[in-house]
C-alpha cells in the first residue's frame, strides 16, 4: 500500500526537524570527565629491592611504551615452542567449556550493547488495521442490528527521547564499557587456559620422568637383592643387608604405585583442561627446556606495562562504565522530552481507504520534569559516585595484585639459573659418592648401609632436579600468564 508522501503540514514537519536538531546537538554527556587513577605501585618492578627504573621523563616513557609493545605482540606459539604442546593448545581453544562460556558472554555483552545504541534513534513502525463491528440501532421504536467497517494504515514512531542531556548517550557508554570488560576478561580467560593446559602438561611429563627413575630404582634394587641373597647363601653377606636390600626394594615399589597414580592424575587434569581425551602421542617424554621458549627480559620492567594486563584493562573499562553511569544519573534531574508522531490513512470502508480526504496524522510531543520522588534521584546519583569509588579500589588493586605476581615470577627467574646449576651438580657429586660405595660393597670393604643411604642421596637428587626442572618451565608458563600476553 501506498503512503501518502505528505501527511502532515508544513509546521508540524518543521516541528519534528527541530526537534530532532535540538536531540543531535544536545548528545553531550553529564558524566565527569575521566581520569587514569595513579598507579598505586612502584615506578618499576622486577628489579633488585631498593632498585629498578625511576625515571619518570620521556625516557622513561619510551622505555615502558617499547616494552609494552614487545609484549603485546608476543604470541603464545612464540612461548610454547613443542609442536605436540602447540596441538594441545589448539585442541583446548576449540574444546574448553569455560573459554566457550567466556566467548558467549562476550558476544551476549555485544549485543546488549547494540540494543542500548539502538535507544538513540526512533523506532519506526508501520501498522494496519480493519475493525468489523455489529451494533443495535432503534429506528422508529422498532430495534434493528447494524454491521459497520472501518480500517487504517499508518506509520511513526512512538515515545522516542530526545537526548538533550546526554542519558541515553551516558547509557550507550556504560553498556560499550561494559562490553570491552567482558571482551578483556575473555582474553584474560584465554590467556589462564593456555597457561593451565601449558602447567598440566609439562606436570605429566615430569610425573612420567619420576615414575621411569622409581622403575630403575626398583629394578636395579630387585638385582641388588638377589646378588646379596646369594651372597648371603655362601654366607658373605649377613641377613641384615638382605633385610636393608629387601627394604629398599619395598620403599622403590611403593614410589613406583605413588607416582603410577600421580601420573594418571596427572593426565585426568590435562584432560579436563583441554575439554577432550589428549592422545598418547602427544604427551611429552621428558621436561625439557625446549618446550617453552621465552624471549629475554629485562632485570627490570616498568610497572606501566601491567597497564596492558587483560585482568587490568577489564578493571578500568569497569571504571569508565561506572563513570558513565554517573552521568546518566546526573541527567534524571533534568527534563525527558519524548515524540510521537504517525502519518497514514483512515476510512469507514477499505473500498476508500485511499480516498482523498482520508489521509490522517498525529504529532504527540511530551515532556516530564521530577518535582518530588523523596530523593531517590540524589540516592541514585549518590549510589553511582560510591560505585565509581568502588571500581576505584578495584582497578587500584589489580594493578598491586600484577605487581606482586610479576615481582615473585621474576625474582624466581632471576635465580633460576643458579638453582639449577647447582642442583646438576649436586646430582654429580651424588652420583659419584654412589658409585664409589657401592664398588666398596661388592668389594667386601664396606657394608652395604653405605652404599644405601648413598644410593637414597642419589634417588633424592635426581628426583629434585626434575622437581626443580619443572619449576624452571612452570615459571616461564607464569611469566606468559602474569605478563598478559596473548
Amino acid at each position: 500500500m501506498k503512503v501518502n508522501a505528505n501527511p502532515m503540514p508544513r509546521r508540524a514537519l518543521q516541528a519534528v526537524a527541530c526537534a530532532a536538531l535540538l536531540a543531535l546537538a544536545g548528545c553531550a554527556s553529564m558524566a565527569p570527565v575521566y581520569e587514569r587513577p595513579a598507579l598505586p605501585v612502584q615506578p618499576s618492578v622486577g628489579g633488585e629491592v631498593g632498585g629498578g627504573v625511576t625515571d619518570h621523563g620521556a625516557a622513561g616513557g619510551a622505555q615502558a611504551q617499547e616494552q609494552a609493545a614487545a609484549l603485546a605482540a608476543l604470541q603464545w606459539q612464540q612461548v610454547f615452542t613443542d609442536p605436540r604442546l602447540q596441538q594441545v593448545i589448539d585442541a583446548a581453544l576449540a574444546h574448553s567449556r569455560d573459554l566457550r562460556v567466556s566467548l558467549l558472554n562476550v558476544e551476549k555483552a555485544q549485543a546488549q550493547y547494540r540494543i542500548q545504541s539502538a535507544s538513540l534513534f526512533p523506532s519506526v513502525a508501520a501498522s494496519a488495521s480493519q475493525t468489523n463491528a455489529r451494533s443495535a440501532v432503534v429506528a422508529g421504536g422498532e430495534a434493528q442490528g447494524q454491521t459497520s467497517r472501518s480500517g487504517g494504515l499508518s506509520v511513526g514512531f512512538t515515545s522516542w527521547e530526545l537526548d538533550l542531556f546526554g542519558r541515553v548517550r551516558s547509557l550507550k557508554d556504560e553498556a560499550l564499557e561494559n562490553y570491552l570488560s567482558l571482551a578483556q576478561t575473555g582474553r584474560s580467560t584465554r590467556i589462564s587456559l593456555i597457561a593451565q593446559v601449558a602447567s598440566n602438561w609439562l606436570n605429566v611429563g615430569a610425573y612420567g620422568q619420576r615414575l621411569e627413575l622409581a622403575r630403575e630404582t626398583l629394578a636395579s634394587q630387585r638385582k641388588t637383592l638377589e646378588l646379596t641373597q646369594a651372597k648371603h647363601q655362601f654366607g658373605v653377606a649377613s641377613a641384615v643387608d638382605v633385610s636393608q636390600v629387601q627394604t629398599s626394594v619395598e620403599s622403590a615399589r611403593a614410589d613406583v604405585a605413588s607416582y603410577t597414580t600421580a601420573l594418571e592424575q596427572a593426565r585426568h587434569a590435562l584432560d579436563l583442561a583441554v575439554g577432550s581425551h589428549v592422545a598418547d602421542a602427544l604427551l611429552p617424554r621428558t621436561t625439557s627446556t625446549g618446550d617453552v621458549a621465552l624471549a629475554r627480559l629485562p632485570d627490570a620492567l616498568s610497572s606501566e606495562v601491567l597497564l596492558q594486563r587483560p585482568d587490568v584493562m577489564a578493571a578500568e573499562h569497569a571504571l569508565k562504565a561506572a563513570n558513565a553511569d554517573i552521568g546518566a544519573a546526573r541527567a534524571a534531574f533534568f527534563p525527558k522530552v519524548s515524540l510521537s508522531a504517525s502519518a497514514g490513512y483512515g476510512s469507514d470502508t477499505l473500498g476508500n481507504l485511499f480516498d482523498a480526504g482520508t489521509r490522517t496524522w498525529s504529532f504527540v510531543p511530551s515532556i516530564s520534569l521530577p518535582i518530588f520522588n523523596a530523593g531517590s534521584l540524589k540516592a541514585s546519583l549518590d549510589v553511582a559516585q560510591i560505585q565509581k569509588n568502588i571500581y576505584v579500589a578495584q582497578y587500584e588493586k589489580s594493578i598491586q595484585s600484577a605487581f606482586g605476581e610479576v615481582a615473585d615470577a621474576l625474582s624466581a627467574r632471576r635465580h633460576m639459573a643458579e638453582q639449577l646449576d647447582a642442583q646438576q651438580a649436586l646430582v654429580q657429586a651424588a652420583q659419584t659418592n654412589y658409585d664409589l660405595s657401592d664398588a666398596r660393597w661388592r668389594n667386601g670393604v664396606n657394608s652395604y648401609l653405605q652404599a644405601l643411604d648413598a644410593q637414597r642421596s642419589l634417588y633424592s637428587a635426581r628426583q629434585s632436579l626434575i622437581s626443580l626442572q619443572l619449576s624452571d618451565l612452570v615459571n616461564r608458563v607464569t611469566l606468559y600468564k602474569v605478563l598478559g600476553a596473548v
